[in-house]
């Protein structure tokens, strides 16, 4: 199972398993970075309850993570994501998802199948507002098909001298407005999962698109 690590006191409560990221020094919300050219894009589709949904668009960084970005297009070529919820949304931190599905809601926290092994982590860029990151383990080349938006600059979560850090491998260009939307939902604890939406925040679908 894919998640992401729990290090903060505040959030200690392990959730089968599943482990939250530190909540630590995070920086101002701006805007993400504007797109360079070229590039592959992702357009992803959100449905949740009234208010919550529309489309992000988020290019990703295959110069810096090829393999993390190789990983991610694979499960989107094969449609892995569709139907796959956003599990765990922590304002002013990030939102998570992209491995259960609505039936979590019913106690079913078994993953979607057709997960992949784990890749090697490429933790090299800042998780910086508005950036794609992928989910893991304590293991930091665990990561499999779990992924979390950043919504601030989370600058704990950035590989230093002593710590292997998160890999970031795409940024969104379009749609932070949805991605606020999300993590402003209020949450409850399902099973020994906490941070949960309380209507599911539904994946409908991730495919490659233009970036403009």
């Amino acid at each position: 199972m894919t998640a992401l690590m729990l290090v903060a006191a505040a959030a200690s409560a392990v959730a089968g398993g599943v482990r939250a990221p530190m909540k630590g020094a995070a920086g101002a919300a701006g805007a993400p970075a504007g797109a360079p050219a070229g590039g592959t894009c992702v357009k992803m589709t959100v449905t949740g309850a009234a208010g919550v949904g529309g489309t992000i668009l988020a290019q990703l960084e295959a110069n810096v993570a090829q393999t993390t970005v190789k990983n991610f297009l694979d499960y989107v070529d094969n449609q892995y994501y569709a139907s796959t919820i956003f599990h765990r949304c922590i304002k002013n931190f990030m939102i998570q998802g992209g491995g259960f599905q609505p039936q979590f809601y019913h106690d079913d926290f078994s993953e979607k199948p057709g997960q992949r092994g784990p890749i090697k982590n490429e933790a090299e860029l800042l998780n910086k507002r508005g950036t794609l990151s992928m989910a893991r383990t304590n293991d930091p080349d665990s990561a499999t098909s779990q992924f979390f938006i950043n919504t601030v600059d989370n600058t704990s979560l950035d590989k230093t001298e002593g710590s292997a850090g998160y890999a970031v491998f795409g940024k969104v260009l379009s749609g932070m407005d949805i991605v606020d939307t999300i993590q402003n939902q209020p949450t409850t604890t399902i099973g020994s999962y906490a941070d949960v939406p309380t209507t599911p925040i539904v994946i409908k679908d991730i495919a490659r698109a233009p970036c403009a």
